[in-house]
């Protein structure tokens, strides 16, 4: 028996009592006045959620169709209050992922552990927006599919290839059994993953561009699969001379400049490249150790999807919003 298995099947144990609750209804959802889509997954971290959020809001947006992201702003100083994310502001105060919404898509984003009250406040503070809009706005529910005490109108997967054989925290970094999945209402498959389930399903792959690779960059980043990222900077043609993989939400301290200095001396590297992600999180230290990793270049995750009009008939009709 592989070390932690019994710990794993104390977990797996502990999540299907819950799921088992909400699904007798002793466990109750609460019910927001405008529809709920949910975008989550069965993993901890890494299965591509914050690419997907921005590409369904750009799709969104080009059909004029209003929304906000609910999120909990994980490793925010205090996640239990709930705020409107200011695109220029830490995160510290609003978590890096929000901050990252907020800034690609321009929306109101909202982050509270307690994603019901969050979407309350939003529907409070946008309520005279809303008529503008011809009645319609949508909640994008951020890293939703374990939050079950809000309803959803229409609840998304993202399923990683590596999740059909990997197993429950903390043996392995499932959330849930992969039979949870037949829940949703719809799967996402990304990155080439394959499994056979009920209902929709829609492939989708991350794509990272870079217009101008520049050679021997020292390559870091503190996400939750780094192996993910350096793989796509070689496929993308970037040139690495080094690579460091710090933890997923890493705030950066004057410490962590210094080893990248460091490095860049030993291998003679020409700059820094690193996550939209990471560069977030760079923005807390001040102005001259930023200047330490010049030239420092962020590159960007294009997520791309196939059939996408397809995907979005097929959300909106669960929303009972016109096409």
């Amino acid at each position: 028996m592989k070390a932690g298995l019994p710990l794993s099947s104390l977990y797996g144990g502990v999540i299907a009592l819950r799921n088992s609750l909400y699904a007798r209804g002793t466990l109750k959802t609460k019910r927001l006045e405008w529809p709920v889509v949910s975008v989550g997954n069965i993993r901890a971290g890494g299965t591509g959620k914050t690419p997907f959020i921005i590409r369904l809001g750009q799709m969104l947006q080009e059909r004029g169709i209003a929304f906000d992201v609910l999120s909990r702003g994980y490793g925010r100083d205090n996640e239990n209050s709930i705020k409107l994310v200011d695109p220029k502001g830490s995160p510290a105060e609003f978590g890096d992922e929000p901050l990252l919404i907020s800034q690609k898509l321009g929306v109101p984003v909202i982050v509270g552990a307690d994603r019901y009250a969050a979407g309350k406040f939003a529907e409070k503070m946008f309520a005279e927006l809303r008529p503008s809009h011809g009645g319609t706005w949508i909640h994008l529910l951020d890293d939703g599919f374990q939050h079950r005490r809000l309803h959803r109108d229409f609840d998304i997967v993202l399923v990683s290839a590596t999740d059909p054989a990997d197993a429950l925290l903390p043996t392995g970094r499932l959330r849930e059994p992969l039979s949870s999945i037949e829940r949703a209402n719809a799967i996402v498959l990304m990155d080439g993953a394959e499994l056979s389930s009920h209902g929709p399903k829609w492939k989708a792959h991350r794509k990272l561009t870079v217009a101008d690779p520049p050679p021997r960059q020292i390559a870091f980043c503190g996400i939750a699969r780094p192996e993910k990222f350096f793989a796509d900077l070689v496929s993308a043609g970037v040139g690495t001379a080094a690579k460091i993989a710090f933890g997923d939400h890493h705030r950066y301290i004057e410490a962590d400049v210094q080893r990248l200095r460091i490095l860049r001396e030993q291998k003679n590297a020409a700059g820094y490249v690193t996550t939209e992600k990471d560069l977030i999180n760079l923005q807390r230290l001040n102005p001259e150790l930023l200047r330490q990793l010049q030239p420092l270049n962020a590159v960007s995750m294009e997520l791309v999807i196939e059939q996408p009009d397809r995907m979005l008939r097929t959300i909106l009709d669960a929303c009972v919003m016109p096409r």
